[in-house]
C-alpha cells in the first residue's frame, strides 16, 4: 500500500487491549480511567483476521501493544498465530516491562514464552533509573519489576530490545547519562522520545517540554561529538548515533522538533476497538470493526484498508495546536 505522499506502509502496529497496570502522565494521566467493555474490542480472531488482510496488502511487520498488551489473557495463544500469517517477518511487542519476569510456569516466565511464541523484538519503557521518579511517572511503584523484566528478556536472547525514555524537562533530564551507562553493558538501544501531546493538552507544556537537540548536546558534553548512524534504521522514525569510542548507540525520536519526521514513515495503527489510524497525531480514525461484524468480504475489508492509507496525512497535527481525541492508552503506543 502506498498513500498519496509515497509513503508505502508495510509496518501495523496493533493495540489489543486499552487496559493497563500503570498510569503514566503522558499516557493514561489520570486513575480513573473507564475501560472500553469486552464487546467493543476486537477479538483475537477479528485482529488475526485482519493483520492477514494487512499482510495480503503488503505490511510485513507487526508490533503488539495495549494499553499494556501483557495484561490481556491468553495472549501468548493469539502472538502464537501470527507468524503462522503468510507475508509477516517480524513480530515486535511493545511494553512496559513490569510483568516481564513473571513466572508462568517451572523455569519459563513471560519472557520466555515471547520468545517461544516468535516475538522478535521488545521495546520496554524506561524513564528514570530514580526508584522515587518512577513512581511519579507512572504512579506505581513497580521500578523493581521492571529492571527484572529487563534483564529477563536479554536473558532470551531476543534479537534486538530497545529501551524507550520519554523527555520531561525537571523530572528526568538527570538521567540521560545514567540511562546511557545503564544500557552500555547490557548492549541495549536506547531512545530518547520528546514528549507529545497525545492524551491531553496539559501533558506538554514550555515548562516540562525537553527537545531532543537540547538532550543531544547534554549527551555529547559528557561523551564528545555523536556519530550518525544514517543507514541503521528500524521500524520507526528513529535517527540514531554511535557514541564515541564505544560500540554503543542511542537513538532519537523527535516528532515535535523534526521537521522531516514524517517523510519516512511506514506505518498503520489498528486500535482495540477497532479503528484505523493511518496518523498518531491526526484526528482521523476509521472504523473497520464496524463493516467487519455487519459481515463485510475479505475483499471489501481490503479495500477499506487501501482507503483509509489513502488518506493518511503528509504531515502529523502535532505543532499544530493538535487537541486529543482521546488517551495515549487507548490509541496504542
Amino acid at each position: 500500500m502506498q498513500d498519496r505522499y509515497g509513503h508505502r506502509i508495510s509496518y501495523l502496529r496493533v493495540s489489543i487491549t486499552d487496559r493497563c497496570n500503570e498510569r503514566c502522565t503522558y499516557c493514561m494521566p489520570q486513575e480513573l480511567q473507564e475501560w472500553l467493555p469486552r464487546e467493543e474490542i476486537l477479538t483475537f480472531e477479528e485482529t488475526l483476521r485482519l493483520i492477514r488482510i494487512a499482510a495480503e496488502l503488503g505490511v510485513s511487520t507487526v508490533r503488539i501493544t495495549g494499553g499494556e498488551p501483557l495484561t490481556r489473557r491468553d495472549v501468548m495463544e493469539f502472538i502464537r498465530r501470527i507468524p503462522e500469517i503468510p507475508g509477516i517477518k517480524s513480530i515486535g511487542l511493545s511494553t512496559n516491562g513490569t510483568l516481564l519476569a513473571r513466572e508462568i510456569g517451572p523455569g519459563e516466565t513471560i519472557a520466555s514464552a515471547l520468545r517461544a511464541v516468535g516475538v522478535e523484538s521488545i521495546n520496554i519503557s524506561l524513564d528514570t533509573l530514580d526508584r522515587a521518579v518512577y513512581s511519579q511517572i507512572t504512579g506505581r511503584d513497580f521500578h523493581e519489576q521492571v529492571l527484572s523484566g529487563i534483564h529477563a528478556a536479554i536473558a532470551e536472547g531476543f534479537k534486538q530490545i530497545k529501551l524507550n525514555t520519554v523527555l520531561m524537562r525537571e523530572r528526568n533530564e538527570d538521567q540521560l547519562i545514567p540511562l546511557i551507562e545503564f544500557a552500555a553493558p547490557r548492549d541495549l538501544i536506547l531512545r530518547f522520545i520528546e514528549m507529545m501531546p497525545v492524551s491531553t493538552t496539559e501533558v506538554l507544556d514550555d515548562k516540562n517540554f525537553m527537545p531532543i537537540q537540547e538532550a543531544k548536546r547534554m549527551i555529547e558534553s559528557r561523551y564528545g561529538r555523536l556519530i550518525p548512524e544514517t543507514e541503521f534504521r528500524t521500524n520507526g522514525p528513529a535517527t540514531y548515533y554511535q557514541i564515541p569510542e564505544r560500540r554503543q548507540r542511542v537513538g532519537f525520536i523527535g516528532a515535535m522538533t523534526n521537521l522531516h519526521f514524517c517523510e519516512s514513515c511506514n506505518k498503520l495503527r489498528l486500535t482495540c476497538d477497532g479503528k484505523l489510524r493511518p496518523c498518531l497525531g491526526s484526528y482521523l480514525e476509521f472504523d473497520i470493526m464496524k463493516p467487519m461484524r455487519a459481515g463485510a468480504s475479505d475483499e471489501e475489508l481490503k479495500e477499506f484498508f487501501v482507503d483509509v492509507v489513502d488518506r493518511k496525512p503528509e504531515q502529523h497535527d502535532f505543532r499544530n495546536h493538535y487537541k486529543p481525541g482521546r488517551k495515549m492508552v487507548a490509541i496504542g503506543g
